[in-house]
């Protein structure tokens, strides 16, 4: 896989796990029918968030364990501690984001591997230090986790074409993170009868429109702020990271033993 920290075809397996039941965890009210349990329910955010922290400690240590050596354990700890110390410079705050950048950079970087469990990591040791661990906490962590992973498969562009590619990818990944979290808590929001509330069993697309019209009246501003803070600390701070990133990788040799020379 693109990065030059490789996954395994065993951990490979396992995101692929993750990603099922990520569709579970996220999509549920779009694809339960309106006789199913769930969908009356209140039990449904805290089944999932009791059962993702169970797929992603197999998924993390699958993938330390079969594509990730000391160094680059190292350089995870080092991108995770600085995500959770420059996430509360934004806190959120007019959906001012100052960390998905970092993951987007490293991500791409370090690979698709290496970007999943960075998403996971950043976002729990922010939690931590913020004080913001609660049910919404797997939902945050497993949505960041794509966001990095996603930035690892990204077709090979240098220079400008890369940074611009990467600025568009953070923005429209900052967006659909926003929509994620909102479809992890919006058929529990509203109550039944109005406009915009979810409606078990019905079609997908009408459910998706209430859930966009939901989004747009109630965090827009919020996405558009992280997506623009995504893009701009892209831009700003990409030339520099990238580069640096790059070296540390060179340096530590993340791509293979080195070779002994001769003699």
């Amino acid at each position: 896989m693109i990065g030059v920290v490789t996954i395994r075809p065993r951990a490979t397996l396992a995101l692929l796990v993750a990603a099922t039941i990520s569709v579970a965890a996220f999509g549920w009210p779009l694809l339960v029918s309106p006789d199913a349990g769930i969908a009356h329910g209140g039990d449904a955010p805290w089944t999932f968030a009791l059962l993702l922290p169970l797929v992603l400690a197999v998924v993390l240590a699958e993938i330390s364990d079969r594509g990730m050596d000391a160094k680059a354990v190292a350089m995870l700890g080092v991108l995770s501690a600085l995500g959770a110390a420059v996430r509360p410079l934004g806190a959120g705050t007019a959906g001012i984001e100052t960390v998905f950048f970092l993951m987007v950079l490293g991500g791409r970087v370090f690979g698709p591997g290496f970007g999943f469990v960075l998403g996971n990591t950043t976002l729990f040791a922010s939690a931590l230090l913020t004080g913001g661990v609660g049910p919404w906490l797997p939902y945050q962590m497993l949505g960041a986790a794509w966001v990095a992973l996603g930035a690892g498969l990204l077709p090979p562009l240098r220079g400008r074409a890369e940074l611009l590619m990467l600025a568009a990818y953070g923005s429209v990944a900052a967006l659909a993170y926003g929509l994620l979290l909102n479809l992890s808590f919006w058929p529990y929001t509203l109550g039944a009868g109005t406009s915009l509330s979810f409606q078990a069993g019905a079609p997908i697309a009408d459910n998706l429109v209430r859930l966009i019209t939901f989004s747009l009246a109630t965090s827009l501003g919020w996405d558009i702020g992280r997506a623009v803070t995504t893009a701009l600390l892209t831009l700003a701070a990409g030339p520099v990271l990238l580069r640096a990133l790059r070296r540390a990788a060179r340096r530590a040799a993340f791509t293979g033993e080195r070779q002994p020379s001769p003699g």
